[in-house]
């Protein structure tokens, strides 16, 4: 619970007017859920942030049109088993045919179906099996929070849990909902903005400030995440506002935009924290605070510097206390700072426990650090003492089931 954010239990469907579905299209093997569809009531505003990579896979083409021709978005298609990346034209026309296919399922404009895949980069998707799983999601949208589960089980690959959050805040006197649902566990270092992420929310918000506050709070959540430095070719966040909450537009920076904004935040802060713990073959949510910088860009830098270490992953998964790994990948981040003023402090759960004063080690307990390092979330705080910026970044620990997981990824 934060200042007028009241977290509860939700997805999707969480914000008035949305409805999910999800179901066994056959795309997968085995009988998985790998088609999820969410619709809005009410055609929606619009915004998304997508990936830097140059290969850039066939819905992020498709849904960046979308995000910045079409008047308003109202239903979104996903798969999973197959990335629709490095397919060519082929592959544009498949999320051409999924649009379509929703679009006379639901009675909507082609124009207003966002698509995105995930999976397997380079295979075509079965376009017929598609359009029948679009044909069938469409009579199964319900509104209820079973619902909006079962669209998040259906879009995961190696994610081990499925991922929701959701909030409700106050806009001028009016309940406010903001709901959301991602996938992601390798090939996670977005740079936008595989990861995916679909926020709705029932409020009413000009479309250019929609976009704007997603493409800062993208910033601080889904960019200070790494599992393993792979920038994925379908990183893609989407969030829908369809306006029946009933609050006065927000149309300025005004008190009602800085709410939104902050709960905005809470949901993909959430949702990219559920990611990185989730990473491929992870036993560990690692976190990163680096404190006293004298800007925000260089606590970033030096914060993500750490969690993509490789050698720091490694001690984090063996719960060894090896300072001098971190010390050395904030050296090598290409920040400057004094590393004879700096203290290093491990905390979790089971305890907190100062490793380094002064560029120095101090005369700490292994036994104790060990401890602090077995917990399921583990934060290192870095204080480089050169003024009051700070940034947070989060990772995870790299285990021998990483390498298993993406060696046998398409057997």
């Amino acid at each position: 619970m934060e200042d007028k954010i009241h977290v509860i239990d939700g997805g999707v469907t969480a914000a008035r007017g949305f409805q999910a579905a999800g179901l066994a299209a056959g795309i997968k093997k085995g009988g998985k859920k790998d088609m999820a569809m969410i619709y809005s009531e009410k055609p929606c505003v619009c915004a998304g942030t997508f990936t830097t990579n140059v290969v850039k896979a066939a819905p992020v083409k498709w849904d960046q049109k979308v995000v910045e021709e079409s008047s308003s978005a109202q239903a979104v298609v996903c798969n999973s088993g197959i990335a629709n990346a490095c397919t060519g034209q082929e592959g544009y026309n498949a999320c051409r045919s999924t649009a379509q296919a929703a679009a006379q399922a639901l009675g909507i404009p082609a124009d207003s179906v966002l698509v995105a895949s995930t999976g397997v980069i380079g295979q075509q998707l079965p376009v017929p099996t598609l359009e029948e799983g679009v044909k069938n999601l469409a009579p199964l949208l319900m509104g209820t929070r079973e619902a909006g589960a079962l669209a998040a089980e259906a879009i995961m690959t190696t994610d081990t849990v499925k991922k929701e959050a959701a909030v409700e805040i106050e806009l001028s006197g009016k309940k406010v909902t903001i709901g959301g649902m991602c996938k992601g566990s390798g090939m996670i270092h977005p740079n936008m903005c595989t990861m995916l992420s679909f926020i709705t929310t029932d409020a009413e918000i000009d479309k250019a400030l929609l976009k704007e506050a997603l493409k800062e709070s993208v910033q601080d959540s889904y960019n200070m995440i790494s599992v393993d430095g792979d920038t994925s070719t379908n990183d893609t966040v989407l969030v829908l506002a369809n306006g029946l909450a009933g609050n006065p537009k927000i149309t300025e920076k005004k008190q009602d935009y800085e709410v939104f904004k902050k709960a905005l935040d809470y949901v993909n802060k959430t949702l990219a924290q559920k990611i990185a713990g989730d990473g491929e073959g992870a036993t560990a949510l690692f976190e990163v605070k680096v404190i006293g910088a004298q800007t925000k860009e260089q606590a970033v830098t030096l914060s993500k510097s750490v969690i993509t270490s490789n050698l720091t992953k490694a001690a984090i998964f063996g719960h060894d206390a090896n300072w001098g790994r971190i010390l050395c990948a904030m050296g090598y981040s290409g920040a400057q700072f004094d590393p004879e003023k700096v203290d290093l402090i491990f905390e979790s759960k089971a305890g907190k426990i100062q490793i380094m004063k002064d560029g120095i080690g101090t005369d700490y307990s292994e036994e104790e650090a060990t401890k602090i390092l077995s917990e399921d979330k583990v934060t290192v705080i870095a204080d480089i003492k050169m003024g009051e910026e700070t940034a947070t970044a989060w990772g995870c620990d790299l285990t021998y089931d990483y390498v298993k997981i993406n060696a046998d990824y398409r057997s």
